[in-house]
């Protein structure tokens, strides 16, 4: 165990089962972008495009923070993927969101929140983005730089390279 981790029990049990996501108010903005620019390693500018802001929180404590913007206007690896037509993919890339950022506030230690937070925000997104923007988010998209992360927190909320 390292100083950033703690054992697993039934307080971490609790906590996980009590986190919501919910998108940011007009009111909570400005603290949910001084934040992210001040703790997430990239730091923090806009959001691109059509955009959604996320807390993650429990009783109240801000937990973590998300970030999901227009997606990439051109990923070889994912239009190869998808095989959109460039007519299609010119009609349909709205319809992708990209998570291009997320941030666990540094004084936050609780094994598998991550994945728990990502897994429910999921739930919700495309249900906030047809409430915002009038259209649903049929898939979602991120880049790991993987000089400093593996990912694991997406593969354990299920999603695929």
């Amino acid at each position: 165990m390292n100083q950033h981790t703690t054992p697993i029990d039934n307080t971490h049990n609790e906590l996980l089962h009590s986190i919501t996501v919910r998108p940011v108010s007009q009111n909570d903005q400005a603290n949910w972008d001084t934040l992210m620019r001040q703790h997430h390693y990239l730091g923090f500018h806009s959001l691109v495009g059509e955009s959604i802001r996320y807390v993650a929180e429990s009783q109240g404590q801000w937990l973590a923070l998300i970030g999901w913007a227009a997606a990439a206007l051109k990923c070889t690896v994912r239009d190869k993927w998808i095989g959109w037509p460039p007519f299609l993919k010119s009609q349909r890339l709205k319809l992708i969101a990209n998570n291009s950022r997320f941030l666990i506030l540094p004084q936050i230690h609780v094994p598998n929140l991550a994945s728990r937070i990502l897994s429910l925000n999921l739930k919700r997104l495309s249900q906030d983005w047809t409430k915002v923007y009038g259209h649903p988010i049929w898939l979602v998209e991120t880049f790991v730089d993987p000089r400093f992360f593996k990912g694991v927190c997406y593969k354990a909320a299920g999603w695929i390279f």
